[in-house]
């Protein structure tokens, strides 16, 4: 069975950071591509970043570049978003999905239930 699991989620002041983990099991996890959403209370779900676990390739929306960092564990099977310099902005469920391929797409073949992330101003 796949299973996707985040944590790390909280509340935190505008400008401060967060570290995001998504738990892996379930499939081969560096065949994968694995991304991480977000989706804010009225908006629609967006892609933030993803990782093709294969060969470590990284790629950032333009909204979190240069704040958010994506990376992996094999050894865990666990990938990681490193989030700084945080703005209220930020505020939503970030979840983390998994993709058969070497890339991320909006309808990712996984999903975890989501971690709450609060920037308060």
């Amino acid at each position: 069975e796949v299973q996707l699991v985040e944590s790390g989620g909280g509340l935190v002041q505008t400008g401060g950071s967060l570290r995001l983990s998504c738990a892996t099991s379930g499939f081969t996890f560096d065949a994968y591509a694995i991304g991480w959403f977000r989706q804010a209370p009225g908006k629609e779900r967006e892609w933030v970043s993803c990782v093709s676990t294969s060969d470590g390739t990284t790629y950032y929306a333009d909204s979190v570049k240069g704040r958010f960092t994506i990376s992996s564990d094999k050894a865990k099977n666990t990938v990681y978003l490193q989030m700084s310099s945080l703005r209220p902005e930020d505020t939503a469920v970030y979840y983390c999905a998994a993709e058969d391929s070497d890339v991320c797409v909006s309808t990712m073949d996984y999903w975890g239930k989501g971690t709450l992330v609060t920037v308060s101003s």
